[in-house]
């Protein structure tokens, strides 16, 4: 039996990574363990650990790891020392992370530097800010690789990783996306009461690289949401430096009728209301990643997905007030078609599946290998 350490930090990275441990948590050859952290245990963004309990895993163990947005680089060491004590107890034989979080960076490094095998989920991105110079980082201490796309794929060969060591699966959330987990849109209305007819989705996240004009953007970007007619469900941005500045920005919202504002989304429950939503406004992934699957309209905004948007149908606009009035004014004309990007065909926990059970992964060099290109 095989002891695989799942890790997550947000609400994100699990909806990611849900279906992969499902399909190990009820075989008999592996025996999984979800270590929660991070914005799953703070009130403010929902206390998402709610969300993992219902799942009913065997085994989940909770740490709390935060300090102050202002001071990541503490979480980064208190998870660390959270994690390796873990660690010992579990002597896990591979740690999962996933993306490009400060708790991901931590989890890799903790398998590196103990012998443990660290399988790293869609390494081989690029989104720019401080997330990329993350994600390629935990990439070159990570051991095995499940990515998304060819393109990520060569890219972490590019940086030197082995071909052998490189496992293409598809983005595990669309295997939730057209699965038939997802609630009915009235279900989902009815939980969070939620009483428009149409609506359209806000998720704006800070961009750490742009601390400092971070209060400017979120004052404009709700200023505009105010003065435009649409109604909107809100959802609370992640913890990064700049968090505080868009989630005072919202306190505005709170005197509009057309707002509904939420800490968090159970992610079924949101991938249900992206499907039905008029459009998506803000700079999240899930505007570059899951909405072109179902060919909602989507506004991105600055620079957070730069190097990701390149969606024939995204709008990309800066921060100005102009062009976020002018983007909200042609949206409700803008016609998308379904995406046909590469990002699998839903069955990602399949192919992790089957990529452990074979004995080829378990015979990888701890001692990483650089292969020159």
């Amino acid at each position: 039996m095989k002891k695989i350490l799942f890790l997550t930090g947000t609400r994100a990275d699990f909806g990611k990574i849900k279906s992969l441990i499902q399909v190990l948590d009820d075989r008999q050859d592996f025996e999984v363990f979800v270590f929660v952290t991070g914005m799953h245990l703070q009130e403010k963004y929902g206390y998402t650990l709610i969300e993992i309990e219902r799942c009913n895993f065997k085994n989940v163990f909770t740490f709390e790891n935060h300090t102050h947005e202002t001071t990541m680089d503490l979480t980064l060491a208190k998870t660390i020392e959270g994690l390796s004590n873990y660690c010992k107890e579990v002597n896990p034989d591979m740690i999962v992370v996933h993306g490009d979080r400060v708790e991901t960076l931590a989890g890799a490094i903790v398998g590196s530097l103990n012998n443990i095998l660290v399988a790293h989920i869609e390494g081989g991105e690029i989104s720019g800010t401080v997330d990329e110079l993350i994600r390629h980082s935990v990439s070159k201490l990570s051991h095995i690789h499940f990515v998304s796309n060819k393109q990520a794929a060569k890219r972490l060969q590019q940086m030197g990783e082995i071909k052998e060591s490189i496992f293409t699966i598809g983005s595990p959330d669309i295997d939730i996306m057209f699965s038939d987990q997802l609630p009915d849109l009235e279900i989902v209305k009815q939980y969070y009461e939620i009483d428009f007819e149409k609506y359209a989705i806000v998720m704006f996240h800070p961009v750490t690289t742009e601390y400092e004009l971070m209060k400017d953007y979120a004052a404009t970007f709700v200023d505009c949401l105010l003065k435009d007619n649409h109604n909107y469900v809100v959802i609370f941005p992640n913890n990064d430096l700049g968090s505080q500045y868009i989630i005072e920005a919202y306190q505005k919202l709170k005197e509009s009728s057309r707002f509904r504002i939420f800490p968090s989304l159970r992610f079924e429950y949101f991938l249900t209301l992206l499907k039905n939503c008029q459009f998506i406004i803000g700079n999240s992934s899930a505007g570059i990643r899951e909405a072109p699957y179902y060919g909602i309209p989507i506004i991105n905004i600055g620079t957070r997905q730069q190097n990701r948007a390149v969606h024939a149908d995204i709008i990309n606009i800066d921060y100005s007030k102009e062009k976020i009035t002018e983007a909200l004014s042609i949206i409700d004309f803008h016609k998308v078609q379904v995406s046909d990007n590469d990002f699998g065909k839903g069955n990602s926990a399949e192919l992790f599946l089957k990529s452990l059970q074979k004995t080829d992964i378990w015979e990888l060099n701890h001692q990483k290998q650089f292969r020159d290109f």
